[in-house]
């Protein structure tokens, strides 16, 4: 009637009798255990450095929330590149141009106005983006993205192939545009 077990409990006779009153195995609970802290200040926060190429789990969304840099890459690989960005009111990403990149961004916190198109005069895509909304954009299109709220604007941006060096962090956007 059973299938044979290593295990001399069934289904049904549970293994631990305190399982359910949380008391599992010492008070420790794999499921409620940070074990992502490593990468973690004693505050709590996330030390944004690039983490590539070595496997890298994050909480994206703290992540981005945390940076306060024009641009910082989080993890550099062979094939592609997860950046953070903050843009201050007012400001934008700068008008620009990837021709074999493609980019993906994500608005975590803010609000922008995104435009694209296929010269650097002519940009006749253009939307409204929010908390939540990602965006994508074909290598060689142009394209900017204008923070147009009261907050700065934070993103992350997954480029591929990696258009920064590895390690890159630009604390604004002056050193950002010299350093290109």
């Amino acid at each position: 009637m059973y299938q044979q077990s290593c295990y001399p409990y069934r289904w049904h006779n549970p293994m631990y009798s305190n399982w359910n009153h949380n008391i599992w195995c010492n008070n420790w609970n794999p499921h409620s255990y940070n074990w992502n802290t490593i990468n973690q200040n004693s505050y709590g926060n996330i030390i944004l450095t690039d983490y590539g190429p070595k496997p890298f789990v994050v909480n994206i969304d703290q992540a981005a929330k945390q940076n306060k840099t024009y641009r910082t890459a989080l993890w550099t690989g062979k094939h592609f590149q997860v950046t953070l960005m903050s843009i201050n009111v007012g400001e934008d990403i700068g008008l620009e141009v990837h021709p074999t990149t493609d980019q993906f961004i994500r608005i975590e916190e803010g609000q922008g106005l995104v435009q694209m198109g296929d010269s650097k005069n002519k940009l006749d895509f253009q939307e409204r983006a929010y908390d939540n909304y990602a965006i994508m954009i074909p290598a060689g299109k142009w394209h900017n993205v204008t923070n147009t709220g009261h907050t700065p604007l934070k993103i992350y941006v997954i480029y591929a192939p990696p258009e920064h060096p590895h390690g890159t962090v630009h604390e604004t956007k002056a050193i950002a545009t010299a350093a290109e």
